[in-house]
């Protein structure tokens, strides 16, 4: 018994949670959390059906304060997402499509489960 003990103590103490996860299962995660509100769904969506767009034109098609449509594009953006290139004082946002291409891989090969 003291022997299951300090078995457990040992793996306790040198594994970590996050040890067990794949790459590829942290990736899904977080293009999973970044696609996980509809605003980010619809902002991919238009950001889609042209090359780029302004942050400044966004504000002006959403009614949503401009801190909240900041919130929702960095969050995509630090998925990986979506880029955004500072030019002059407003970003040009664009879909990252490399990135997108490997979400699409990762969630098609995941929902073979």
């Amino acid at each position: 018994m003291d022997y299951l003990i300090s078995l457990f103590d040992f793996y306790r103490t040198e594994m970590k949670i996050s040890d067990i996860y794949t790459e590829d299962q942290k990736k899904i995660a977080r293009y999973a959390k970044a696609l996980g509100h509809p605003l980010r769904i619809y902002l991919l969506e238009l950001l889609s059906q042209q090359a780029c767009c302004y942050s400044g034109d966004l504000t002006e098609e959403l009614p949503i304060a401009k801190s909240s449509l900041s919130h929702h594009l960095s969050e995509l953006k630090n998925a990986g997402l979506i880029q955004g290139d500072i030019e002059g004082p407003k970003i040009k946002y664009c879909v990252n499509m490399e990135n997108w291409k490997e979400a699409q891989d990762l969630f098609q090969s995941f929902l073979k489960i």
